[in-house]
């Protein structure tokens, strides 16, 4: 099993960063790898949510990938389920509202697990996996400075 975690303060309140995270139709708008979303069941957001989102790849391709939600603790943690060909991706959201710079802001960390499911995805993961590693963090890093970006306008309409 490979892991990766990336953490970043992000100066919005956690539930201004909960209502973009579970806000399944608007996250190709704010997310700058997702060009579409589909949403596979219907009702609001709560485990057993499933969509599809297709994400650019590093080619310049792009690639559908679906999700389930786990666990939906709002506004404090969010855990999805990803599955893949010989590879399960378990991915964690964790918002924790810190002081930071006398300006409360939250600590978003996102913990990707990749877990082989059949004997060719641990050959994959020993051959590729510092490659594969560094391509998720790059792009855990790009959807952490998206959500700070896409928090920004929902601070500014609160202070005015």
């Amino acid at each position: 099993m490979s892991t990766v975690t990336v953490s970043a303060f992000i100066e919005a309140q956690d539930a201004d960063l909960w209502r973009l995270l579970t806000d399944l139709p608007a996250r190709a708008d704010w997310l700058s790898a997702v060009g579409a979303v589909e949403v596979l069941t219907d009702g609001g957001f709560f485990p057993g949510t499933t969509w599809r989102e297709t994400r650019a790849r590093p080619d310049g391709g792009a690639e559908p990938e679906e999700f389930e939600v786990v666990e939906a603790t709002a506004p404090r943690r969010l855990v999805l389920c990803s599955p893949g060909a010989g590879v399960d991706y378990r991915i964690t959201w964790t918002l924790r509202t810190v002081e930071r710079r006398r300006r409360g802001c939250t600590e978003v960390t996102v913990r990707q697990e990749a877990v082989p499911t059949r004997p060719y995805g641990r050959v994959l993961a020993l051959i590729l996996g510092g490659l594969a590693a560094r391509a998720v963090e790059g792009a855990l890093r790009r959807d952490l400075a998206d959500l700070a970006l896409a928090a920004r306008p929902a601070r500014s309409a609160e202070a005015a």
